[in-house]
């Protein structure tokens, strides 16, 4: 297993890692082309990561900069990451934003996502950044019976409920800081993100 940067020559495997990943419901005009991971590259290569095993591309992760205030603005997807091919990356930001991670189903539990989260606070040291953050989904959410997004991520972080993103975040030792409703279009999740926290 190695975990490297992603090239540009990644870029058709990424996108297909994209769509095994996310199967319906998750909108397929959500995900990366291979065009979309061609500019990731081009705009921020050390912030794009990807993990093989046996020269095939089994994960990714994505990741842009910003500025501290509008990681704090907590503001859509859309608005603050700009589109799909990260066009408000911001080479000057101190923080490092976590915009996607992708396992194949295969290779899920086998510490992979562990390993790329790793990869991402290294690099916020490297860099000498503020922190890292991310708004990660809940797809458990649609299946819990649960009111609202923010009564099942209160039952998460304390432990009443398990959901296959949020859990291992917070064991990697990410503060949850709260939740933005209409973050994004997904189904699964209430159309809600939970906003993610870690410093160095």
């Amino acid at each position: 297993m190695v975990v490297r940067e992603t090239t540009l020559q990644d870029a058709e495997a990424v996108a297909a890692l994209q769509a095994t990943c996310f199967p319906p419901p998750f909108p397929a005009e959500a995900l990366f082309t291979a065009k979309h991971v061609r500019q990731h590259v081009e705009r921020f290569a050390t912030g794009q990561f990807v993990a093989t095993a046996g020269g095939v591309v089994v994960a990714s992760a994505t990741n842009m900069l910003m500025q501290q205030a509008d990681w704090e603005a907590h503001r859509p997807w859309d608005k603050s990451v700009g589109g799909l091919d990260l066009p408000r990356h911001d080479p000057e930001g101190s923080v490092l934003f976590g915009v996607d991670i992708s396992v194949a189903p295969d290779w899920r539990r086998c510490g992979l996502g562990r390993r790329l989260y790793k990869e991402r606070f290294r690099l916020v040291r490297h860099l000498g950044l503020v922190l890292y953050g991310t708004v990660c989904r809940t797809p458990g959410y649609s299946e819990s019976g649960l009111a609202t997004p923010n009564a099942y991520v209160e039952s998460v972080c304390r432990g009443a409920s398990t959901d296959r993103t949020l859990t291992p975040l917070l064991r990697m030792g990410l503060d949850c800081k709260g939740v933005i409703d209409n973050y994004m279009e997904d189904c699964e999740s209430g159309d809600a993100g939970v906003v993610l926290e870690w410093r160095p």
